[in-house]
């Protein structure tokens, strides 16, 4: 609920405003701007962090592949020069600033635009933490925009540094594949992560379910909600970047966005068997705190049954008439307590015998 509600706010303060303005407004992510490259070849490699974007324009007429990465949105000019010399269209622009955009995937006449979300799990909140990659390929050149520092690429990196794979021999579209593939295979981890707090939260259902349980379920089932909505417009993403016809991704990575695909269709299968037992572990729940209350119902029932006879025979004695027999026996008293114990005993007994208690 929290997240629809910045999602409203976001929405708002956009409204009536001409198609194309610029503008960042997440308080949060407000941080320094930081802007580094990698260009490459077969031969050569070059990775740097700069403070002038200019500086990664030298490689644009080079026969290299060049990965220019922003990491933060909130200085306008380093993102409209960059668009300014990549020709960027302004309603592109528009949707890098306002990260709340749908995942998706839009050809231009010099570049795709692809859109989609990475995902992290942080430990100590245990929640998923989603920021929205905006990438942009075109002939030579991949640009990814980044909402904050930190990203899940480090893997791409050190393949890029270290030559392995195919990476350093393929082109820009195998570049923008790997990012892509990185993504995805992130989701596992998040769904494992998901996976062990299900087990734990089955054990304590199991054990003794309490209200920390039911509010741990309804978090579960709200990230899950969070996540399917991530996941499944990627898989059209992919879909499309494997099945349509552009220049800008080859018949060669075509093929790897297959597997792409496949990961895609295994992350959101996943998804929503976890969203089938987080629904089952909510019955379970209910049912137990059911059993629980049937159980305490069920003693009291039984302890009350025990004392009606107790109860009847107390209340005749209790009437004083003046020629009731047994008020003159000397050992009265003491004669009914003992009959009173031997029916308490006798119907312990035979609950018990039926298996009541």
């Amino acid at each position: 609920m929290k997240r629809i509600g910045k999602l409203s706010k976001r929405r708002a303060q956009r409204a009536g405003q001409p198609p194309g303005y610029l503008s960042y407004s997440d308080e949060k992510t407000k941080e320094e701007v930081k802007i580094s490259y990698i260009d490459y070849d077969k031969d050569n490699y070059t990775e740097k962090e700069i403070e002038d974007i200019e500086e990664s324009f030298k490689f644009k007429e080079t026969d290299t592949t060049t990965w220019i990465n922003i990491e933060g949105l909130s200085d306008i000019d380093i993102i409209t020069k960059l668009s300014s010399e990549y020709n960027i269209h302004p309603l592109v622009q528009e949707d890098i600033f306002h990260a709340h955009q749908r995942p998706k995937v839009e050809e231009h006449e010099n570049f795709l635009y692809i859109v989609a979300k990475m995902l992290k799990y942080n430990e100590a909140e245990e929640e998923i933490e989603s920021e929205q990659i905006s990438l942009v390929l075109g002939d030579g050149f991949v640009i990814t925009f980044q909402e904050k520092p930190g990203d899940v690429f480090d893997p791409i990196r050190q393949r890029l540094k270290n030559e392995k794979g195919k990476i350093r021999n393929m082109k820009a579209d195998y570049l923008a594949y790997a990012l892509i593939d990185v993504l995805v295979d992130n989701y596992f981890i998040i769904l494992e992560k998901i996976s062990d707090r299900i087990e734990d939260i089955e054990e304590e259902l199991v054990k003794n379910p309490s209200e920390d349980t039911l509010h741990s379920l309804y978090d579960l089932k709200n990230e899950m909600i969070f996540l399917r909505k991530s996941v499944w417009p990627l898989r059209e993403v992919v879909n499309r970047l494997e099945k349509d016809d552009n220049e800008f991704m080859g018949q060669t990575v075509k093929l790897y966005l297959r597997d792409v695909y496949d990961h895609t269709i295994q992350v959101i299968e996943t998804v929503e068997t976890l969203r089938d037992m987080l629904g089952s572990m909510l019955d379970i729940y209910l049912s137990s705190i059911s059993n629980k209350m049937n159980e305490v119902m069920k003693v009291l029932t039984i302890i009350a049954t025990i004392f009606i006879p107790l109860t009847f025979i107390a209340g005749i004695y209790g009437m004083n008439f003046e020629y009731m027999p047994e008020l003159t026996v000397r050992n009265g008293y003491f004669i009914i307590l003992i009959v009173m114990l031997i029916i308490g005993l006798y119907m312990i007994y035979f609950f018990k015998k039926k298996k009541w208690l």
